[in-house]
């Protein structure tokens, strides 16, 4: 922590932001069962020698809940485009017309999506320990300003409202998670 002991709240509430934020990149990686653009947004294409988002070369679009359409800007690079999505190891094979590249969306097998909770609850578990890590950098900082001369009540209603803050973040990302489980298990 940084700065004065009034800032100290605002600062941990941003960590456990970021730590929200970090989750929801995290989740939309995870294949549901649903075709969605978010899913390829982690693929990397070697475009003219260089490494590029898939994102900054294609338009990709959602056809229905089990196909996605990739169509690149320049259709020099469909080839390249196939080659990352093989490589990519999201376990989709992409059919390539010359022109545009589909993708057929597996229905997910029982055994498959519960494995897919598991990693959505492993990333929900992660965000909650950066939010106990940022709380914890907190009440360090609070202790050694008590420590230094900050009012000891003041410092004690900094701490409930620092555990307040904390248990609502690890709600929220609770709710996350669920909703998230939910959306896999649905078939």
């Amino acid at each position: 922590m940084t700065g004065d002991i009034s800032t100290t709240l605002a600062q941990v509430k941003e960590m456990m932001d970021h730590s929200i934020e970090h989750l929801y990149k995290e989740l939309n990686h995870l294949r549901t069962g649903k075709a969605t653009p978010a899913m390829l947004q982690g693929v990397m294409v070697d475009y003219y020698g260089a490494t590029t988002p898939l994102t900054q070369i294609a338009n990709i679009v959602t056809l229905d809940s089990r196909s996605l359409s990739i169509q690149p800007w320049d259709k020099s690079a469909v080839g390249a485009i196939e080659k990352a999505i093989m490589q990519s190891n999201l376990g989709l094979t992409p059919q390539n017309d010359g022109e545009v590249i589909h993708l057929n969306i597996p229905v997910l097998t029982e055994e498959r999506r519960i494995d897919i909770t598991k990693q959505a609850k492993h990333f929900g578990e992660d965000a909650k320990v950066s939010c106990r890590n940022a709380r914890h950098e907190a009440l360090h900082f609070i202790r050694d300003e008590v420590k230094d001369g900050y009012p000891e009540d003041d410092g004690k209603r900094l701490e409930k409202s620092l555990d307040e803050m904390t248990k609502d973040f690890g709600k929220k990302i609770d709710d996350i998670v669920g909703a998230k489980e939910k959306e896999i298990l649905t078939v």
